[in-house]
């Protein structure tokens, strides 16, 4: 059986939609001027009832991931909500299929985001997630700037 990956090199600035439903919206753009070998499906597109959304991601990274820290900042209705920081990869023990990826090597994988621990009330979201090669939060792999639009309230 042959499979097929589509990976889209996509124009820096231009805002791709990542899902659209009653009642959430999402789309998202890079926060640098530099196009990115990047693909990302989320399921289903709702956050009423959903306590597990299904994330697909394929990318093809600029630089070795033997480190990798990420960064999150959320914004809701411009006021700061959540900052929150966690190292993925150390370079030993690491428990994601991402760790030890190479420059130029396609990561393709799946994954579940809980989102039953939160609950998101109607409004605007803005979440900038920033992937990191180092501690220091120097040399940056990449940089989404996502948008969240909540249509109603999921309670």
């Amino acid at each position: 059986m042959f499979g097929l990956l589509f990976l889209v090199l996509f124009t820096p600035g231009v805002s791709e939609s990542l899902c659209v439903s009653s009642d959430l919206e999402m789309s998202y753009t890079f926060c640098d001027s530099i196009a990115h070998a990047f693909m990302i499906n989320l399921t289903p597109c709702s956050i009423i009832n959903t306590s597990v959304w299904k994330a697909v991601l394929s990318w093809i990274p600029r630089s070795d991931i033997s480190f990798l820290k990420i960064v999150f900042n959320v914004w809701y209705n411009g006021a700061k909500a959540l900052h929150w920081k966690e190292v993925l990869c150390s370079g030993a023990d690491d428990k994601y299929s991402v760790c030890g990826t190479l420059k130029g090597e396609t990561i393709a994988t799946a994954f579940d985001i809980k989102g039953s621990r939160i609950t998101f009330p109607k409004g605007n979201y803005n979440i900038i997630v920033q992937a990191f090669s180092d501690d220091s939060e120097n040399n940056i792999i990449i940089c989404l700037n996502l948008t969240m639009i909540v249509n109603q309230d999921a309670f």
